[in-house]
């Protein structure tokens, strides 16, 4: 690959056959396998856990006596996990990712033991709570960890892992799920998933501490640190993408809306790549000692967590709450709750993601709304297709969740195609490529309402529509990744992971509201074949041709990912 050769003869006297050395592995080899390994892990446990719990949900719900409050236990989770995407952002650029992970994971462990042990309703909510926050500190944390760990050529292939690792729990987490909770109780599915985190993170910690710890610009990690190679400029011989990625260019400086923190880094002072000491660094020098640590100029941000974003991240989770909440009654009296929500939710989104947002101007802020875009579309018109089977095309509920199975491996494909490095060049073309994709699926699925339509046409159009997610969810982490200065990693991290979550909550919110409202009835876990006949098949349409419309917005974005 000619990202890998040296840009001239003086550098490749002088390059550290070590870093060269980890510069040629892929994501399994000696200097990455075990931190890949152990991530990928700590996803797929997370995956396994979504789908699993996901299935002995409405059994708790039943024998808790909530089933009134089972709207809940999804907002709960929803509310506290966005801010904990903030905190983990800020934390993670000040700090390092170290430390969110290990107390995401930790929160995470104990959400689910509270609820696994829990004996009413409002402590099952309530751990679901601390779940959800310590599920947002996570998938931030993650996504920095790879931006610091491993070098840009690699971050796609890491990328697809995270994908890949939803396949099995797709499959095996609903049917081993409901095999623990019929022959054990659904208490186990709860509290036998933190034990299962053991291995992986005795596999990642020591490598996440010795890549990626501590503050960029910071001290070392390690005596053998050298995880700053990739993730910051560190000289010469490095590729000529991870130039672009460093450099001072119009990505670069921080498009975050802030003022101070995290988000508010000097950014373009950073030397280019092209002045790096390494290039300039006398002959007889075997190795470039500022290589690891010392490349970034600019001034390390001030360890102090920025105020105004903590109180930000408050108001869009009790925002999206109260949205959430008045969009399941429909009553006059929930316009109240609705004000409140949109007061709060929109200053906050305004400051917490890059501005120009939802302007779609090019460039980081089009990535971000891309990916709520895609993933507010896409999981708002999933969340109805096997309702939409049971109820209308009479399938028991297990049949109609196996229509969906097939999704995890059509969506780790598409992830698969997006690492592969000939198609680098075209990435925009296949994310357009993606949303057109996933648009046709989602305005498809409605057919099977016409009874002479085979049912396995969803199954079919889904895995389509899961392939085209794949092009598109992965490739914007990527994108983000290359457009985000180090500094600013974790900031831009939590605010794509923002844009997800709260697409998912307000386009589901809306498509429940126009559902219930053009005779849905009751849209929920616990509406079952025998009892789902008052649905009627337009409220079905009225929920996914909106979503496929989003879905067509969404590929129009994609044309706006690049600056000019």
């Amino acid at each position: 690959m000619g990202a890998l050769r040296p840009r001239g003869t003086g550098v490749a006297q002088d390059a550290d056959p070590v870093v060269v050395g980890e510069r040629a592995e892929g994501v399994l080899g000696r200097s990455y396998r075990a931190l890949s390994v152990g991530i990928v892990s700590v996803v797929l446990l997370i995956a396994f856990e979504a789908m699993a719990v996901g299935t002995a949900m409405p059994v708790a719900a039943r024998e808790l006596d909530g089933v009134s409050a089972y709207g809940f236990v999804f907002s709960a989770y929803f509310t506290t996990s966005l801010f904990g995407m903030v905190l983990s952002g800020q934390w993670s650029d000040l700090r390092g990712p170290l430390g969110p992970l290990t107390t995401g994971i930790a929160a995470f462990a104990a959400g689910l033991l509270l609820s696994g042990t829990a004996g009413a309703m409002w402590l099952f909510i309530l751990g679901r709570a601390v779940q959800g926050l310590g599920g947002g500190l996570v998938i931030v944390a993650l996504y920095v960890v790879v931006g610091r760990a491993y070098p840009e050529r690699l971050r796609p292939s890491i990328m697809a892992g995270f994908a890949a690792s939803w396949i099995i729990p797709s499959v095996v987490g609903p049917l081993a799920a409901g095999a623990v909770t019929e022959q054990l109780g659904w208490r186990w599915v709860f509290v036998g998933i933190p034990v299962l985190v053991v291995l992986p993170l005795g596999l990642a910690l020591p490598q996440i501490r010795r890549r990626a710890a501590g503050p960029v610009g910071g001290p070392a990690p390690g005596p053998d640190s050298r995880a700053d190679v990739p993730s910051v400029a560190s000289s010469s011989a490095s590729s000529p993408s991870s130039v672009s990625a460093s450099s001072p260019s119009p990505a670069s400086p921080s498009k975050d809306g802030s003022p101070s923190g995290a988000g508010a880094h000097p950014s373009a002072s950073r030397p280019s790549p092209a002045s790096a000491p390494a290039s300039s660094a006398p002959a007889p020098s075997p190795v470039p000692t500022p290589v690891p640590s010392s490349a970034p100029a600019s001034p390390s941000p001030s360890l102090s967590f920025d105020r105004r974003r903590i109180r930000l991240a408050l108001g869009i989770s009790v925002g999206a709450g109260l949205l959430q909440y008045a969009a399941q009654d429909l009553r006059w009296l929930s316009v109240v709750p609705a004000a409140v929500g949109v007061a709060l939710l929109v200053p906050a989104v305004l400051g917490l993601l890059p501005r120009g947002t939802y302007r779609a101007v090019r460039g980081l802020p089009s990535v971000v709304l891309l990916r709520g875009v895609a993933a507010g579309s896409f999981i708002s018109a999933e969340s109805f297709v096997p309702l939409m089977l049971v109820t209308q095309r009479g399938l028991s509920p297990t049949l109609a969740g196996f229509s969906l199975a097939a999704g995890g491996g059509a969506w780790a494909l598409g992830s698969w195609v997006q690492a592969r490095a000939r198609v680098e060049p075209y990435r925009e073309r296949l994310m357009t490529t993606g949303m057109v994709v996933v648009a046709a699926a989602i305005v498809t699925v409605p057919s099977v309402l016409i009874e002479t339509v085979p049912v396995w046409t969803v199954a079919v159009a889904w895995a389509f529509g899961c392939f085209g997610m794949g092009l598109v969810i992965s490739s914007t982490s990527v994108l983000l990744l290359k457009l985000s200065a180090p500094e600013e990693a974790g900031t831009n991290s939590a605010a794509l992971q923002i844009s997800d979550g709260l697409s998912n909550a307000l386009l589901l919110a809306a498509g429940g509201a126009a559902f219930a409202a053009l005779g849905g009835g009751a849209a929920g876990h616990t509406v079952t074949a025998a009892s789902g006949s008052g649905s009627h098949p337009a409220a079905f349409v009225a929920v996914f041709l909106p979503m496929a419309a989003v879905a067509l917005l969404g590929a129009w974005v994609t044309t706006r990912l690049r600056e000019r």
